[in-house]
């Protein structure tokens, strides 16, 4: 029974990585929009029932591994050594290389770079990703606040999570803008990534006092 039990659910994990690639294979060719979920379930050769099964939504079959990505997340602030800070632990996760910024061949890259520039192609999906954001808002301030033992009045959770995932998005933007202004060298870009993020994240750590200040006569 256990030996079936893992056989079958071998056999739906393959099946749901064939459609997750096969649609991002068609989205990246053809844009998000105009890839029907049919046309999707048609290339893998399965039921379009099939692909709802695994992916409730069309928009999921392109951020389906968000849910992962949220986990690891949590997991990275809520179990950060001792002495290592909110903004400190949320950086060490957020900054490490993913997708075509930790992509070792180019062709790896070129896909993972269209792909990206797909995604900012399609209002569907940037509607998809705010609210997958505000999740992630919430759940990072009802971790603070949890870990800290605020009470319901406290802002600073929230002020806390919407100030780190505002620097995730604002990192998102900042690889799109270079991707949509012409060839890129996704190492070169990794590096900025990472510059510019530990440039924010250190601007949070330390505080926003004197950021901006006009200087004093």
């Amino acid at each position: 029974m256990d030996a079936e039990l893992g056989l079958r659910e071998r056999k739906k994990l393959r099946t749901r990585r064939l459609i997750a690639e096969t649609a991002a294979q068609l989205f990246v060719e053809r844009g998000f929009d105009a890839v029907p979920v049919a046309e999707v379930a048609r290339a893998a050769e399965v039921s379009e029932a099939t692909v709802f099964n695994y992916f409730p939504t069309k928009e999921d079959l392109v951020y389906q591994g968000m849910e992962a990505f949220e986990a690891e997340l949590l997991a990275a602030v809520r179990e950060r050594p001792a002495g290592e800070s909110i903004v400190a632990a949320f950086g060490r996760f957020v900054l490490a290389p993913r997708g075509f910024l930790a992509a070792t061949d180019e062709d790896s890259a070129r896909f993972l770079i269209a792909a990206s520039k797909m995604i900012a192609a399609s209002p569907a999906l940037r509607s998809r990703e705010r609210e997958i954001l505000a999740r992630y808002t919430t759940s990072l301030a009802e971790l603070i606040a949890e870990d800290t033992a605020a009470d319901p009045d406290d802002l600073r959770p929230w002020v806390t999570a919407r100030a780190l995932i505002g620097t995730h998005q604002s990192l998102i933007e900042f690889v799109r803008h270079h991707l949509a202004s012409g060839p890129v060298d996704h190492i070169e870009l990794a590096r900025q990534v990472w510059a510019r993020g530990r440039e924010a994240l250190d601007l949070l750590e330390h505080g926003l006092a004197g950021y901006g200040a006009e200087p004093t006569e």
